[in-house]
């Protein structure tokens, strides 16, 4: 068994803010209105003491974030407790001096409740918006990583790569509030990612959206020996898991009410890859099955699936995603207040012994 943190894991949220229609009624609300119902969502989250808030970053207009960093900010002046980080930011195409100012300046507005979730992306549409090559995609992501860990390091930085203008004595502002802004990897589920969060010394938080968890199980040990290997203490890699979710006070009400968002929700992100498959209500069951990592059920199943995942991977955080599908934001509320009140307390204690 992987070795336990006194103080329990971090529960939270995180939003993508997906603009889809609603499957039961068929409207679609407009991006101002859900930037402000994700703005609602964290304030809920924080009054209910959950742990950490998270936006992504896409560009395309049926997303309503391009700017996390932007968002959270809003965020911070109606919170007060709650950790505030990226889900993720698209480190290839961005330049790491923007991006850590922002988040710097993030952290000064929260009083350090600011961090960097870096990940190379599940689509490419940022790389032609700012004038990269998908030929570059690890490359990219590599140079700008190793400058973003200087820049949280260093208050002047002297730094040479390929893709972007040298740094000789730049001086890097604001600084935040804390001494090393925290900073994660995204992985998807390729070991070469594992291993480069590891290497790097940072946080990785594993997207799990389906299947059987202990699969990713691997890259937990990769990253892990990894990050040893290069010499970060083990206290220094800490592991997240991200994935959907839908709660409700019963497992069949949970998957009846989900069902019709869920699928909704593949149905339009394949359609956005050039794929038209759809979502059987028997491939949704086998997805929300009790051994799979897909947490849609009751608190006491959802509190099983983080403690079974908890037994394969001893990671700090756990993250999960609400709001998907076009749901109503009641639905998301009812999720964040459940998830607060009826799951993390009992997450929080078993994971603390």
């Amino acid at each position: 068994m992987a070795a336990k943190e006194s103080a329990g894991i971090e529960i939270g949220i995180y939003t993508l803010a997906d603009i889809g229609p609603d499957p039961l009624t068929g409207k679609t609300i407009g991006v101002k209105e859900r930037v402000n119902e994700i703005v609602q969502a964290a304030k809920l989250a924080d009054e209910a003491g959950l742990d950490v808030f998270g936006v992504g970053e896409h560009h395309r207009l049926d997303y309503a974030s391009s700017s996390p960093a932007v968002l959270l900010a809003a965020i911070a002046q109606v919170t007060k407790q709650i950790r505030l980080t990226s889900t993720t930011s698209v480190l290839s195409t961005l330049d790491p001096v923007r991006l850590f100012e922002d988040f710097a300046t993030l952290d000064l507005l929260s009083d350090g409740r600011a961090e960097i979730l870096a990940g190379r992306g599940a689509f490419i549409e940022s790389f032609p918006l700012f004038g990269y090559s998908t030929n570059d995609y690890d490359e990219l992501f590599e140079e700008h990583m190793d400058l973003l860990l200087r820049l949280t390091q260093n208050e002047t930085v002297t730094w040479s790569g390929k893709f972007r203008s040298s740094l000789r004595n730049a001086e890097i502002a604001p600084r935040p509030v804390q001494e090393n802004l925290p900073i994660w990897i995204g992985v998807g589920g390729t070991p070469k990612s594992a291993v480069r969060a590891g290497r790097f010394g940072v946080g990785m938080a594993l997207a799990i959206l389906g299947g059987h968890p202990s699969r990713f199980k691997p890259l937990v040990d990769l990253y892990r020996q990894a990050g040893i290997d290069a010499g970060h203490s083990p206290e220094m890699l800490k592991i997240g898991v991200t994935g959907h979710a839908y709660i409700a006070k019963t497992t069949q009400q949970a998957k009846d009410e989900f069902y019709p968002y869920y699928s909704n929700y593949w149905e339009y992100v394949n359609r956005q890859r050039g794929m038209g498959t759809r979502m059987s209500r028997n491939d949704f069951e086998h997805m929300a099955s009790p051994e799979t990592a897909l947490f849609v059920g009751s608190p006491q199943q959802i509190i099983e699936k983080i403690l079974q995942q908890y037994e394969l991977f001893g990671h700090h955080r756990f993250l999960a995603q609400l709001d998907i599908g076009g749901q109503p934001f009641k639905n998301v509320a009812k999720g964040i207040e459940m998830l607060a009140t009826e799951i993390a307390p009992i997450v929080r204690r078993e994971t603390s012994k």
